[in-house]
C-alpha cells in the first residue's frame, strides 16, 4: 500500500500478469487526479463516501452500491466532495484480454467501444457484486480457478450493459483528426509543434485544435501527453527503468514523467512499478 503526501490518501496496486488485468484498492481526500485516459476497460465500485468525476463531458456521483464503467480511452479525472473522501476499487481489463471474452459473447471488438456503455453509473446490485468479488479474486490471489470464474460472470453480467450499435463518425473532417491521432501516435516520442502537424494534416493550425478538442474533448497536446502516460504504464510494467520510459515515449527527462505521471494517477512512476512487481500468477 501506497501512502501519497497527504497521509489520508493511499493506493494499493496490483497486476495480474496473465491476464494483464491491474487492480487498484485506493481512498482520496480532495484532489484525486488530473484528468486522464487508459487502454483499457475500467470497472469499479464506490465502496465509502462520495466519488465525483468528469466523464463523456458530464459530471458524475458515484455513492457505494453503484457501479462505475468507462470505456478504453475516455477521459475522466476524479475528486471527493465531502471532507471524508472516498474509497473505491478498480479493475483495469486490457483490451488483448478483454477481446477474446467479448468475442466468445459475439460483442465485437474493445478497440471500437468508444462510448458503448449505456451509463457511466449503474445501480446495478448484481454486476457490483460481480466486479467485488473479481476484484478480490485477482487482488488478492485467490487461485487461478477463483480468477477465471469470477472474472467469466463479471463479463456476462457487463455484457447487458453494452450498446452493440457503435456509430463512429465517417464525415472528412473526422477522417482528418484521425490521421492527425495517427501521426501523433507515430511521432510520440518527438517534440512537435502545431505548425508541423497542421502542415502535415493540410489545415490551419487553429481549426485543426478546434476541430481535434470537437471530437475528441480535448486539445492535441492533452491527447499527446495521456498517451505518453498510457504507454508509460506499460513500459513500467514490463520492467523498463523511469528514466529510459521518459526518453521513450517523449518527456523531457524522467522528473517530467513523474509529474504528469503523479497528476493523473497519484503514484509515482517507480512507486507503480513496484507495485506492479507484485506478480499473482506466473
Amino acid at each position: 500500500m501506497r501512502k501519497s503526501k497527504n497521509s489520508r490518501d493511499w493506493v494499493d496496486l496490483r497486476r495480474d500478469n496473465e491476464t494483464g488485468i491491474e487492480s487498484v484498492h485506493a481512498h482520496f481526500c480532495g484532489h484525486a487526479y488530473d484528468p486522464h485516459d487508459h487502454d483499457e476497460m475500467l470497472v469499479g465500485v464506490t465502496q465509502e463516501g462520495l466519488q465525483r468525476f468528469n466523464c463523456h463531458r458530464k459530471l458524475h456521483t458515484s455513492s457505494p452500491g453503484k457501479a462505475i464503467l468507462i470505456e478504453p480511452g475516455v477521459v475522466h479525472d476524479g475528486h471527493a466532495p465531502t471532507p471524508e473522501g472516498f474509497t473505491y476499487t478498480m479493475l483495469y481489463l486490457p483490451q488483448a484480454w478483454l477481446n477474446g471474452m467479448l468475442q466468445q459473447r459475439k460483442l465485437g471488438d474493445a478497440s471500437t467501444l468508444q462510448s458503448a456503455f449505456r451509463y457511466t453509473l449503474t445501480d446495478d446490485l448484481f454486476l457490483n457484486t460481480a466486479i467485488q468479488q473479481a476484484f478480490n479474486a485477482v487482488h488478492y490471489g485467490e487461485g487461478r480457478l477463483a480468477r477465471d470464474e469470477s472474472l467469466d460472470r463479471l463479463i456476462d453480467l457487463l455484457s447487458r450493459h453494452i450498446s452493440t450499435e457503435i456509430i463512429t463518425p465517417s464525415n472528412e473532417a473526422y477522417s482528418q483528426m484521425m490521421q492527425i491521432k495517427e501521426y501523433l501516435h507515430d511521432g510520440m516520442s518527438q517534440d512537435m509543434g502545431l505548425d508541423e502537424i497542421a502542415r502535415y494534416a493540410g489545415i490551419n493550425r487553429f481549426r485543426l485544435t478546434r476541430q481535434f478538442q470537437k471530437f475528441f474533448g480535448q486539445s492535441p497536446h492533452a491527447y499527446l501527453v495521456r498517451l505518453r502516460l498510457r504507454t508509460a504504464r506499460v513500459l513500467l510494467s514490463q520492467g523498463m527503468s523511469p528514466a529510459l520510459v521518459a526518453a521513450q515515449v517523449g518527456f523531457a527527462d524522467q522528473s517530467h514523467l513523474g509529474r504528469w505521471f503523479q497528476r493523473a494517477y497519484r503514484i509515482t512512476p517507480l512507486a507503480y512499478q513496484q507495485q506492479c512487481s507484485n506478480v499473482l500468477y506466473r
